[in-house]
């Protein structure tokens, strides 16, 4: 049997049958989700680590229920429900959920909730915990034959320390900085030329920037809330675009910081 080993404290873990089981049960649902090899293998690992880390938690508290409650809330992070019944047009509302976890890292704070609709169709995806995009990714949806859609929440800390906790997207700059600081994030290459229109809109006192980028189709809409930028990424390839550009564009422009 491995041992985990925490020398800089002193002490080792040996992990026991619930924590193994845990492990191999995030290792065989990551396989079914098509994770790469190198991804299962970090998942893998990262999981060991955080049951011995709970379990030692526990222990020392004397709460071995709490201690395997901290893993379950880890491995369950981004599966909870958000989605509405479907409307008569057969479009349904996500809301972030208010009791979903996240908000850690640089800058923490509660996340303030969004929303956006999506055909009857749409599922969310899981956002695994070794995902390549980054921890900022709060949550994947996709459809087979129109497309799919991810939502990064990331720090404004990360970008700007004047902005405190009342961040307005135009005090982080004009639209043209924006999708040139943050539209790399969400196609992987530099974005000059490739911006086909943007927008400013503004719903309830809060404006967001809607750019269009050229095929494969990308639609990003940008706004800020609280001490968080938000970036919602519409994306599909030709014959998607061309079969449903019109609903992928409602989906875009009905994203809101609620």
């Amino acid at each position: 049997m491995g041992t985990i080993g925490f020398a800089n404290f002193g002490f080792s873990v040996k992990p026991n049958k619930q924590n193994l089981a845990a492990t191999h049960s995030v290792i065989a649902a990551a396989k079914m989700d098509g994770d790469s090899e190198e991804n299962v293998r970090v998942l893998g690992r990262r999981t060991a680590i955080v049951s011995g880390v709970s379990l030692v938690s526990s222990a020392s508290l004397a709460f071995p229920k709490e201690g395997l409650a901290v893993v379950k809330q880890g491995l369950l992070a981004g599966r909870i429900p958000g989605l509405s019944e479907p409307n008569e047009q057969g479009w349904r509302t996500y809301r972030r959920p208010d009791e979903k976890s996240g908000g850690h890292g640089v800058g923490w704070s509660p996340i303030i909730p969004y929303a956006f609709s999506v055909p009857d169709g749409w599922e969310e995806t899981p956002v695994s915990i070794a995902d390549l995009g980054g921890t900022e990714i709060d949550l994947r949806f996709s459809n087979a034959t129109e497309g799919k859609l991810f939502v990064i929440v990331a720090p404004v800390l990360r970008f700007a320390d004047y902005l405190e906790d009342d961040a307005r997207i135009e005090r982080i700059g004009p639209p043209e900085k924006v999708i040139s600081a943050f539209g790399p994030e969400v196609i992987g290459e530099n974005v000059e030329g490739k911006v086909i229109s943007s927008q400013v809109k503004e719903f309830s006192g809060r404006k967001y920037y809607q750019f269009e980028l050229e095929p494969p189709h990308c639609l990003i809409t940008a706004t800020a809330a609280g001490n968080r930028l938000y970036l919602f990424n519409v994306l599909a390839n030709g014959l998607q675009w061309k079969r449903h550009n019109q609903d992928l564009k409602k989906i875009s422009d009905s994203f809101r910081v609620v």
